[in-house]
């Protein structure tokens, strides 16, 4: 640890022992609680980040199919999608913890594989079922935020030679991410909040390091109204991103110029 870090807990901890402890409802025991759920941050902000990341991706390629209505592939999108929209997230969390490790061994008695499905770390579970839920329900803003898109600035492109790949890449995901990034940094947040429930596939993230200390000294209503402010935090930080993201990426209107001529102005 630095000397600026430990200046900080020093200080944070001096705090803490300031505040009252009282027998039915301690504030010292909410704001001790902040320092060890923050420890579990990094586990939180993984599993974010790598279901936003892979769920994005997911959620292009199904809204790419079902504009394009692709053969085969379309109606088992289509069934898949509302799956995932018609069952909670904890249960399809359980399905891919409990699933995944049996498809694999079902691999290795088939094909004489010999993976170690017990090597896997539970994150991968986890991830792989938020990444899925995300597209599910991101994969409709994403195919609202590419029909929105100008189909005269489509044609354009595509009169310049450009293939269907490129005509994607250059044209309508830029103006297609400008549309969706107030509703995808929505999602994000839903996100951030929904790793809670990775503690279910024995994941020690935020949610469960604060229901551990609940477990120590009992005070589960502080523990959780610790773990609360540290989400709450964590949301408005994303949400402050989000906006700078909108500022950065938003498309000015030009400005009208005007001219002085003789008889008027133009």
């Amino acid at each position: 640890m630095t000397s600026t870090t430990l200046a900080v807990a020093s200080w944070y901890q001096s705090f803490v022992d300031m505040v009252p402890n009282g027998r039915l409802f301690s504030w010292r025991a909410v704001f001790d609680a902040i320092p060890s759920i923050l420890s579990r941050l990094p586990e939180t902000l993984g599993l974010t980040i790598g279901g936003a990341i892979f769920g994005l991706v997911l959620a292009l390629l199904f809204a790419v199919v079902k504009i394009n209505r692709v053969k085969i592939i379309y109606p088992i999108q289509a069934v898949f999608v509302s799956f995932l929209r018609g069952t909670p997230i904890l249960v399809q969390l359980m399905l891919t913890y409990y699933g995944i490790p049996l498809f694999l061994k079902y691999l290795n008695a088939q094909y004489g594989l010999n993976w170690n499905i017990n090597a896997i770390p539970a994150a991968v579970f986890a991830i792989t079922a938020f990444a899925f839920n995300e597209a599910a329900y991101t994969s409709e803003t994403i195919r609202a935020a590419i029909q929105a898109v100008d189909p005269g600035e489509i044609e354009a492109a595509r009169s310049l030679g450009m293939t269907s790949a490129q005509v994607y890449r250059r044209v309508i995901i830029p103006n297609a991410a400008v549309i969706a990034i107030p509703t995808l940094i929505n999602s994000l947040i839903g996100l951030t909040k929904g790793t809670s429930l990775a503690f279910n596939a024995g994941i020690v993230e935020m949610y469960a390091q604060a229901q551990i200390l609940g477990g120590s000294d009992y005070r589960y209503f502080e523990r959780y109204i610790s773990v609360a402010i540290v989400y709450w935090i964590i949301s408005i930080v994303i949400e402050n991103i989000g906006r700078f993201m909108e500022r950065r990426m938003e498309i000015k209107s030009p400005e009208s110029i005007t001219t002085e001529v003789p008889g008027g102005i133009r």
